[in-house]
């Protein structure tokens, strides 16, 4: 059985985290990383760009909004995660037009800044 382990905490703006203490998050992340990947549980892991980079897809009233930015009215909580790779966010929002979950709820879209493949990071540096 999987579980998607979410992390939520407030963004910082540029300049609020010294350079230092983002050198430690990321080796305290790393040291994480290892020891999910040394345990032999870890599927995957991603670090979401910050919310402004957000577009959000819904059906409620039956015809498709696509709005840029997160929007989620106050009952509403993270309730899963889909990970797909795809050429752009045109395709994106095509498939979270195709989730069930656009019919009752939204679907947010947003990029990924850095990902552990193959227990190593893809990137490095800020979400943009």
């Amino acid at each position: 059985m999987r579980y998607a382990l979410l992390l939520h905490n407030p963004e910082p703006a540029p300049g609020d985290v010294p350079a230092e203490g983002i050198a430690e998050m990321e080796r305290l992340f790393q040291d994480y990383a290892d020891a999910l990947v040394g345990a032999g549980v870890l599927v995957g892991a991603d670090v979401l760009q910050f919310s402004h980079a957000t577009t959000t897809v819904t059906r409620r009233t039956g015809a498709t909004q696509v709005q840029d930015g997160p929007f989620a009215e106050t009952k509403e909580a993270l309730a899963g995660v889909f990970v797909i790779d795809v050429p752009d966010l045109d395709v994106a929002v095509a498939w979270a037009e195709k989730c069930p979950g656009a019919t009752y709820g939204s679907v947010e879209v947003r990029p990924v800044a850095t990902s552990i493949v193959d227990g190593a990071w893809t990137g490095h540096g800020p979400a943009e």
